[in-house]
C-alpha cells in the first residue's frame, strides 16, 4: 500500500480501506481459483493495483461517466479504478465464469454500488460508455471490433472518447492503422523498474 499511498496522496479513509482489504480478498480467491500468478500476488500492489490506477494519471473520470472494462480477468484494471472513481459506474466483463465470481465477491464484499459485471460475449452487450479499458487483451484492431460501436459519441471529458489500454512491448505495428493514438510511458507517472516497459495507450473513438 506504500506505493499507493505516495502516488495517490488525495485518497480518503474509506478508499485507503477499501484498497487495504483487496489484497487479503484476493489471496484467498486466489487459493480456490487461480486469477493471479501465485509469485505474482507477492507485488499486487505494484503490479496489479497501482498499474490499474496509472488510468487515473491520465484522466479524471466525471462523476456520472460510465466505463467498460472488457476482459477483466481479475478485475484490473476496472476494481481499483472503482474504488477510486465511487461516482463512475464500472462494467466488467469476462467470458470466464470463474473470474466473474472472483470480482463479484470482491465488490460485495468492499460494497462497491458502482460495478456490474457480465459473463458474457462483447458482441451480446448493448451498452453507451465514454471509455473502454483493458490490460493486455487483444490487439487494439480486436478490441476496436468487439467495442467500438459501445463507445458514445457524446463527448464530457478534455479528451474525446475512446480506448484507454495497458500495453507493453514494441506497439508501431499494432497501431500502425490508428494513427489518432497515443502512446504515454508509464515511468513518465511511477518511479519503480516495473513500469520501464509498461504504456497507456489512448486512442480516441474517431
Amino acid at each position: 500500500m506504500n506505493f499507493i499511498h505516495h502516488y495517490f496522496p488525495e485518497l480518503n479513509k474509506l478508499q485507503k480501506h477499501q484498497l487495504e482489504l483487496l489484497f487479503e480478498l484476493y489471496k484467498h480467491w486466489n487459493s480456490l481459483i487461480n486469477v493471479i500468478s501465485r509469485k505474482d500476488l507477492d507485488y499486487f500492489y505494484l503490479h496489479h493495483v497501482l498499474h490499474s490506477l496509472s488510468i487515473a494519471k491520465f484522466i479524471d473520470f466525471k462523476e456520472g461517466s460510465e466505463i467498460l472494462d472488457v476482459g477483466t480477468g481479475g478485475g484490473f484494471p476496472g476494481v481499483p479504478l472503482a474504488i477510486l472513481f465511487p461516482d463512475v459506474k464500472f462494467h466488467l466483463v469476462d467470458s470466464v465464469g470463474k473470474k466473474i465470481k472472483v470480482i463479484n465477491a470482491v465488490h460485495e464484499a468492499l460494497e462497491l454500488k458502482n460495478i456490474t459485471t457480465y459473463h458474457e460475449r462483447m458482441e451480446n452487450l448493448k451498452l453507451n460508455v465514454d471509455f473502454v479499458t483493458c490490460r493486455a487483451v487483444a490487439p487494439m484492431e480486436t478490441l476496436c471490433r468487439w467495442s467500438a460501436d459501445k463507445i458514445s459519441s457524446h463527448h464530457r471529458h478534455s479528451v474525446k472518447n475512446g480506448f484507454l489500454c495497458l500495453k507493453g512491448g514494441d506497439l508501431k505495428e499494432e497501431l500502425f492503422a490508428f494513427k489518432k493514438s497515443q502512446i504515454i510511458s508509464l515511468k513518465t507517472y511511477f518511479e519503480e523498474p516495473f513500469f520501464e516497459t509498461k504504456k497507456l495507450v489512448y486512442c480516441p473513438l474517431n
